[in-house]
């Protein structure tokens, strides 16, 4: 078989190269200046384990690289290595040490001041992850992470305690790493205390929803708090190919890829893409859903972040499905590819495919808001409804951009609003046939009702049918 071969682009002027680290692994001093004990301070040889009640020895991150004692060092030989950026993150229960405090650990704070003294010195961007699977341990064994939905509150505060501090120095900023990750490990990722084989679905979705609102309303507390803050969402990247050419094959491939991908859809869209509404139906799962949530989750991000260490092949036949230390993440073992000593694929051209993934997922194209100034490399989209065009739309005579608002409005659906549709995308969707208007939204509205941004008058009222036109 031809190898694949990828034509090599310039990077543009001004890209950051660099390198991550996390504060659960590499931090220490995990009970120094008022620190408290995280979640992974009691998972004692990584994830596969069983949690212990309380930090013990056995855990070899209580220690890390003593990164809390040598980070001048540690960042100088960063500088040396001609790092732009460093990403690291803040661990939470260094600055809410049970995590539902009211008033934060002044100690912990200084640290960061210190470490951003250091990046400063070294002309370093930081970019800083809020949260990075170390959900402190009060929270998950009082109230079992991220099931429980007075964890927003919680990390609200954590988030607009951060943003106070930093918000100036900190220009780069991630919500969660790899909040998909929810899906496989979820006491590392959700701090959810209930073991994973006693989980069911409705908790874990559950959880999933309360995170996503977390992230979104940490959004909106950024724009708010340091508005020239780019926020973004960081996704565990794993593109997923079908095992044979069997149509089943490729439609578990495809349903797969809907789980991993979905986080990322709802920090673009602002809202639930029909395929995952339609999953959570399927399945039997319902979720406890405000009004209010759903407000929320319409401040979308400013950029999209991923990992990837792996492609993994996937099939509708369980028998050839693999667990364990050399699938983790589950799947079926590619025959195509080596594997690495952990029994990962090794495939660079995933990368290739993962990118093209994202960037045509939020759509292509750069974006301005009128509000604020900002490149997120495409269309914002909610309820599989196109809701941003590069550019479109006049309002008289004057060229308008930005976000208008769409109301649907039907019998069940009393002037729902729909985040930011401009005209481009409402001369399309308006001519969808009635079946996709089920599909995504569970009803066919009778009329549309176009606002611009900032304007509560109606600019178009239009009734829905197959002839309507702007």
């Amino acid at each position: 078989m031809t190898p694949t071969t990828l034509t090599a682009q310039p990077f543009p002027e001004g890209f950051l190269w660099g390198g991550a680290t996390a504060a659960n692994q590499l931090e220490g001093a995990w009970n120094v200046d008022g620190k408290g004990p995280s979640i992974q301070d009691v998972m004692p040889h990584g994830i596969m384990t069983p949690p212990t009640d309380e930090p013990t020895p056995d855990n070899l991150k209580l220690e890390g690289i003593d990164f809390y004692h040598r980070y001048r060092d540690d960042i100088a030989l960063f500088a040396e290595m001609g790092f732009t950026v460093f990403r690291f993150s803040i661990a939470w229960s260094r600055i809410f040490p049970q995590g539902d405090e009211t008033e934060p650990n002044e100690a912990g704070l200084a640290f960061y001041d210190r470490v951003l003294d250091e990046c400063e010195k070294h002309g370093m961007e930081p970019l800083v992850t809020i949260s990075h699977y170390e959900t402190p341990l009060h929270l998950a064994k009082a109230y079992d992470g991220w099931t429980n939905r007075k964890l927003i509150g919680c990390y609200e505060r954590y988030a607009r305690t951060l943003f106070e501090r930093y918000g100036q120095r900190v220009k780069y900023w991630l919500t969660f790493n790899e909040i998909n990750s929810v899906l496989h490990a979820p006491l590392m990722s959700g701090g959810i205390w209930t073991p994973k084989e006693q989980l069911t679905k409705t908790q874990l979705y559950q959880a999933i929803h309360n995170e996503l609102v977390a992230s979104a309303s940490a959004t909106k507390i950024a724009r708010e708090v340091a508005p020239q803050a780019k926020i973004g969402c960081m996704i565990l990247a794993m593109p997923t190919y079908p095992l044979t050419p069997d149509p089943d094959d490729v439609w578990a491939a495809r349903l797969a890829e809907h789980d991993s991908y979905a986080f990322g859809d709802i920090h673009v869209r602002g809202a639930y893409p029909g395929y995952y509404l339609r999953k959570l139906r399927e399945e039997g799962i319902e979720l406890e859903i405000t009004d209010a949530d759903r407000e929320v989750l319409t401040n979308t991000v400013d950029f999209v972040s991923f990992s990837y260490y792996m492609s993994v092949c996937e099939t509708a036949d369980p028998a050839k499905r693999i667990v364990g230390e050399g699938n983790l993440l589950g799947g079926a073992k590619n025959p195509t590819l080596p594997v690495s000593e952990w029994g990962w694929a090794i495939d660079p051209v995933g990368l290739r495919i993962v990118l093209n993934d994202f960037w045509e997922r939020a759509g292509r194209g750069r974006c301005v808001d009128r509000d604020r100034r900002r490149s997120d490399g495409g269309r914002r989209l909610s309820h599989g409804l196109s809701t941003r065009a590069s550019g479109a739309g006049t309002r008289g005579d004057r060229r308008w951009r930005g976000p208008a608002r769409l109301h649907l409005v039907g019998p069940d659906r009393p002037g729902q609003r729909v985040h930011g549709a401009a005209v481009e995308a409402l001369r399309i969707h308006l001519r969808r046939p009635q079946r996709r208007w089920l599909r995504h939204f569970g009803a066919v509205p009778q009329e549309v009702v176009l606002r611009l941004p900032g304007d509560h008058r109606v600019q178009r009222s239009l009734p829905l049918g197959p002839t309507a036109a702007l």
